[in-house]
């Protein structure tokens, strides 16, 4: 027996693969195969099986190429509704891989087409869970992303209730030895309250998960309460991602490469659509009106899906080439590639920049600006850190621009300053006035 864990870091995401006999199955893959495809070749293996854990709202799933490439199978709970060839499984349903086999259990709740993956061995000892988005270490999936929209559709609350079900009838029963492999680790939005681990056991989790103590003492209204509270924004493509990946996306290769590659010096059309992923202080030197300044980090995609809604094409602005093709095969992990009508391999010709300092007055006069805290509820609710600051959280700034009063300058921040760039960026796009990143001042006070 061989398990073998695969961490995409932008969107917290771990996949698997488990080898058995010179047989594999991949859980949960990403959109780039290539990775486990490389490792079961090294194990002198072959992919006979892709499981899904559930429809995934965000990533694309590389489970259609990955049959393509390898004749695998793709096996996914009956609930999924998918328009791919498929084998359907349902509770308690048995997939054997080499002297092993999967059990498979039907886990509703974070989704309702969610199924959980017991491995088990040739005595059929329980060894791992697989979990998908249903369990988490320290949390479990929210119950909040799929209700009224996609065959997967469940309004939250009864999601929640199922979530609740699931934990009382398919988890706690699990033995405490039984270690839990999660789709997700700290940093994603499909949960609120994750630790930073990759790996748990049972046991630990019925000790230190909130969801399983609330489950233990807890009555269901409770649970239900507690579960629906507090959780994070939806950025704009998760629906979108839950749909393609019922449909089945074409290869990241396929996808990618024939995107024009467009050199520095290029001036797109009047009034485009731009989002340059170059850092602030290259954005803030020279950058092209108009455009929004999502800079190329660690959450890059998840800030675009969050920023620019599904179908509304874009020019991509790199610092280079090799930067270029990097962000698109990060876009297409997303399904974003199809809105790139270009990837401008740096800027020469921009034309606009602005002032990067604060102003003097800023410390003794703030009222004399008005401050725009882009951190979002919790964090405001935690403590501003300027008394009277509007607060509008990054992910509802477009929609919310004509609440700001147009006569002062802005003064923008967030808790260390990647936020508080983008805002900037899209409040000089949408309004008038002089705007003032201040995200680094922030930073230096903490």
């Amino acid at each position: 027996m061989l398990i073998q864990q695969f961490e995409d870091k932008g969107l917290a995401h771990f996949s698997y693969v488990v080898v058995s006999d010179s047989k594999a199955a991949v859980i949960d893959p990403g959109r780039d195969i290539a990775p486990y495809l490389d490792f079961v070749r090294d194990q002198d293996a072959r992919v006979t099986t892709v499981l899904e854990t559930h429809s995934h709202a965000d990533f694309i799933s590389g489970h259609m190429e990955l049959a393509r490439k390898s004749g695998a199978r793709i096996c996914v709970s009956r609930e999924m509704n998918v328009s791919f060839h498929h084998h359907d499984l349902q509770d308690g349903d048995l997939l054997p891989l080499g002297h092993l086999q999967f059990k498979g259990l039907a886990t509703p709740g974070h989704s309702r087409d969610s199924i959980c993956f017991l491995l088990q061995d040739a005595k059929k000892k329980e060894h791992a869970l697989f979990s998908g988005d249903t369990l988490f270490i320290g949390d479990v999936g929210r119950p909040d992303l799929r209700g009224g929209f996609g065959t997967s559709g469940s309004a939250p609350k009864e999601l929640a209730g199922a979530m609740y079900d699931t934990i009382r009838q398919k988890l706690l029963p699990l033995p405490d030895h039984v270690l839990v492999y999660p789709a997700h680790g700290a940093g994603t939005l499909c949960g609120k309250s994750l630790k930073d681990a990759s790996s748990s056991t049972i046991g630990a989790e019925k000790k230190g998960n909130w969801a399983f103590l609330s489950g233990l003492s807890g009555d269901r209204k409770t649970f239900i309460n507690a579960i629906l509270s507090e959780q994070p924004f939806i950025p704009y493509y998760f629906p979108f991602s839950v749909m393609y990946n019922q449909l089945g996306m074409p290869g990241l290769e396929d996808s990618v490469k024939d995107l024009p590659r467009l050199n520095d010096t290029f001036m797109p059309e009047k009034e485009p659509f731009i989002i340059d992923a170059r850092a602030k202080e290259h954005f803030r030197g020279n950058h092209i009106k108009g455009s929004f300044n999502i800079p190329d980090g660690l959450k890059f995609e998840t800030w675009l899906g969050s920023i620019v809604k599904p179908g509304q094409q874009f020019y991509l602005i790199a610092e280079n080439a090799e930067a270029g093709e990097r962000l698109i095969r990060r876009i297409a992990r997303i399904g974003y590639e199809f809105y790139v009508k270009g990837i401008v391999q740096g800027l020469s010709n921009g034309r606009e920049s602005y002032q990067a300092n604060l102003p003097a007055d800023f410390e003794t006069h703030p009222e004399r600006y008005t401050i725009i805290d882009a951190r979002n509820r919790g964090e405001y609710a935690a403590g501003a850190l300027y008394p009277g600051a509007l607060n509008i959280p990054l992910p509802e700034l477009t929609e919310r621009t004509r609440e700001i009063p147009p006569e002062k300058p802005l003064a923008v921040h967030c808790a260390g300053g990647y936020r508080s760039a983008i805002a900037t960026s899209i409040l000089r796009s949408r309004l008038t006035q002089e705007v003032y990143d201040i995200g680094n001042a922030i930073e230096q006070k903490q």
